[in-house]
């Protein structure tokens, strides 16, 4: 394996990880991923909070 897929698969760990940490503190909203180039650059993490009457 080379260096440079080795890079790529630590980068996309670290990816999953902001993910499963972002969606395990929400209960309502969204996550959106920003890609440019074929790379996450961005993350963007929308919440709802929900009122009762």
């Amino acid at each position: 394996m080379s260096e440079a897929s080795i890079d790529k698969q630590t980068l996309e760990r670290s990816h999953l990880e902001i993910l499963k940490k972002l969606l395990s503190t929400m209960k309502y909203g969204s996550v959106t991923l920003i890609v440019q180039d074929g790379k996450v650059i961005q993350i963007d993490k929308t919440e709802k909070f929900r009122l009762k009457d």
